[in-house]
């Protein structure tokens, strides 16, 4: 009889075994019958990379990703991109569904020319650095400690816009990095003489034009350039740092304590370990990159778009001009100041729909799985473009014209304004961004209004988009105004 019951329950276990195989049989058959996304390879090796930089080059890095929809009519297409075979995912839907199934379904990827520009000296990934650095960015960038950092930034922008006071003409994009780096160095690792802030930014520019390109490493391409750059780089804040832990020992560091590379040198791990100095400069340079390169676009588009908008520009000198006129004296601005600035911040979320700094990003799928009844292979890139709602007439209305009213009340639609990533991966620096971005636009119109001298100036996008001219303005002070 007890045999009968043993021989019974395995019975038992086979028949739910099998069953559960059956199930994941069909669930593996129903995604492997699912077809791929339409599309096409390209060109051996190169696949369609060459077309999708060179629509950046051109000013339309939109028409890469609106030519494939209309030809395919689908909103998902395959291609390859960068050496890999990569899926492109277009539309609110596809935001959605990439931002929600983050380390579930898809993760971070970079383009293996990212590795190579920043080689960890942990051997590890940049996508395991980035990790680690999301870990221990929230300390820096929460409320508390942002509204700490909006009179360093208050004070170096009255420091920068003064070299722009005595000139009549200037180049916008090249004077809107200087600020953002400087904000960069000075609020990261302490760093404010402009001639140290000057030598580190040139190398800066090398290594982020170079950083998102076809990774071939000879003498006088981008990639090779960009390379030898990180390592200029690499050497200046590894004798920063060696200062900086020479200072802690002495204790004369008290006014960079609050920084993040004293927190990079006093924080140990869970195993009581500290950091590499070159594992330290390694964060640090992603850091400097991630903190200026973005919000340097943004800032330089703010300026062009108010320039040809008159209307808009009163709006915004209109609200800055009482914020400046509520102030004493020699007194910097603060985070009430910065949350009366409401239709200013419209207007660079305007600005940041129409000339998106992130033009996208890529991710990497985990598993097998299917999205809109197409499947997609373990393995694949993935590639979802901002530009596919930000300028699609079904998201938003008459796309082309700047509209700050789309950010009033409620805003957008949920994953169609997505100049910030979204999910778990938003930019952690985001409302950073904000800050340094509004204080920009204080200074700015406070002391000046302004004509662009060349009319039609070509916008190149190289990883983001720039003027090709740099932007070339012409100041007229406020003061000086009869």
């Amino acid at each position: 009889m007890e045999l009968f019951y043993v021989s019974l329950i395995c019975l038992f276990v086979l028949l739910v075994s099998l069953s559960f195989l059956f199930l994941f049989n069909n669930k593996n058959k129903s995604i492997l019958s699912c077809p791929l996304p339409p599309g096409k390879s390209g060109w051996p090796v190169i696949g369609e990379s060459l077309e999708f930089l060179s629509t950046g080059w051109k000013g339309h890095p939109e028409k890469f990703i609106f030519d494939r929809i209309s030809k395919y009519s689908s909103n998902i297409f395959k291609t390859h991109l960068l050496g890999e075979k990569a899926v492109v995912f277009c539309g609110a839907s596809s935001n959605k569904f990439l931002f929600s199934n983050e380390n579930k379904l898809v993760q971070a990827w970079w383009p293996s020319s990212v590795d190579k520009v920043f080689p960890s000296s942990t051997q590890t990934s940049s996508k395991e650095e980035a990790i680690k650095m999301r870990k221990m960015l929230p300390n820096f960038l929460k409320p508390e400690a942002l509204q700490r950092y909006i009179g360093i930034m208050d004070h170096i922008a009255q420091k920068h816009f003064q070299s722009w006071e005595n000139q009549e003409e200037v180049l916008v994009f090249p004077l809107a990095k200087r600020y953002t780096f400087w904000l960069a160095c000075r609020l990261f690792v302490s760093v404010e003489d402009p001639n140290h802030v000057a030598k580190l930014a040139d190398p800066f520019d090398v290594l982020a034009s170079g950083l998102i390109s076809i990774p071939i490493n000879l003498p006088g391409t981008p990639f090779n350039r960009a390379i030898k750059a990180s390592n200029f780089i690499r050497k200046e804040l590894v004798a920063i740092i060696k200062q900086r832990k020479i200072d802690l020992t002495k204790r004369k560091a008290s006014d960079t304590s609050q920084d993040i590379l004293s927190h990079m040198l006093l924080t140990s791990d869970e195993n009581g370990k500290f950091m590499h100095e070159l594992d330290i400069a390694d964060k640090i340079l992603g850091l400097l990159i991630g903190g200026h390169d973005t919000a340097s676009s943004a800032c330089t588009f703010i300026v062009k778009y108010l320039a040809e908008l008159p209307d808009i520009y009163d709006g915004v000198y209109k609200e800055q001009i009482e914020i400046a006129k509520s102030k004493g004296p020699g007194e910097l601005l603060n985070w009430e100041d910065i949350k009366k600035m409401k239709y200013s911040w419209n207007v660079a979320c305007e600005v940041l729909r129409l000339a998106p700094p992130l033009q996208g990003a890529f991710r990497e799928a985990l598993v097998d799985f299917t999205f809109s009844g197409f499947s997609i292979p373990k393995g694949w890139k993935i590639y979802w473009s901002a530009n596919s709602t930000h300028r699609n007439p079904e998201v938003f209305l008459d796309p082309l014209k700047f509209d700050p009213s789309r950010f009033e009340g409620n805003g957008p639609a949920p994953y169609t304004f997505v100049p910030f990533g979204g999910g778990p991966r938003m930019c952690p620096g985001k409302e950073y961004a904000r800050l340094e971005i509004l204080v920009f636009m204080h200074h700015l119109v406070k002391r000046f209004s302004w004509k662009k001298i060349i009319q039609n100036e070509k916008i190149v996008v190289n990883p983001m988009p720039i003027p090709a001219n740099g932007l070339p303005i012409r100041l007229y002070p406020h003061h000086s105004k009869t």
